[in-house]
């Protein structure tokens, strides 16, 4: 916060007019827990981010979202979508996913599949590694590693599988033919990951875009 405290201070001091809040995704139709910090200046007057879009009983979510996609199995290409593909979990994951209940922890398995940090006593506070997702809720916040089971809630709600590169980009709200590659062969989980992972979801620029379009036509009216 100390550095937006600096970035406002220095745009104050060349005119500017700031607002800035955390952004929750799902207010504005992304299937996704996920907050981001939006800053908006301008040197028109006051500017505002645009109203909420969706009230929490409207919020999309996980079912909506991805569940009309084909079943597939751990390690699996989809054949009519080669971006639906998962990694291959190992035996041992594959026995903790299937012990693993939607929106419950590690806490739910027998004790010979927990892992050595679970019992340490700092352990217990990363409840929500190798969780599975819920349908009737958003998404989890979508990381650079949503394909690895073990990095957090990115467990399929009843596919024993982490997420698909594209579930992942559908819960960032990227269109579904949206293609990433230009060859499949340049289709490689990590940097894909990171690409989806660290973006803006499409929809929220949106919603700057039409933050930034209602202030111009404000003051622009008058």
């Amino acid at each position: 916060m100390y550095q937006i405290y600096l970035i406002k201070k220095f745009l104050r001091k060349h005119d500017y007019f700031v607002t800035f809040s955390n952004i929750y995704c799902p207010d504005y139709g992304i299937a996704q827990k996920r907050l981001r910090l939006v800053l908006l200046a301008s040197k028109f007057g006051e500017i505002e981010f645009i109203s909420k879009t969706h009230q929490p009983d409207e919020y999309i979510n996980l079912k909506d979202a991805i569940d009309f996609l084909p079943p597939i199995e751990s390690g699996e290409v989809c054949t009519s979508d080669p971006l639906h593909r998962t990694t291959r979990l190992s035996e041992i994951n594959l026995k903790r996913i299937k012990a693993s209940k939607p929106k419950g922890t590690w806490l739910d398995w027998e004790k010979e599949l927990r892992l050595k940090c679970h019992k340490k006593k700092s352990g217990k506070t990363y409840k929500s590694v190798y969780g599975r997702m819920s349908w009737n809720e958003p998404s989890s916040t979508i990381t650079t590693q949503f394909y690895n089971y073990g990095t957090g809630r990115f467990g399929h709600p009843d596919q024993n599988r982490a997420l698909t590169i594209r579930e992942a980009a559908l819960l960032q709200s990227f269109p579904i033919n949206y293609k990433f590659y230009k060859n499949e062969k340049d289709i490689l989980l990590t940097r894909l990951g990171t690409h989806i992972g660290n973006a803006v979801p499409p929809k929220l620029g949106y919603v700057i875009g039409k933050s930034i379009q209602k202030h111009i036509k404000y003051y622009h009216a008058k």
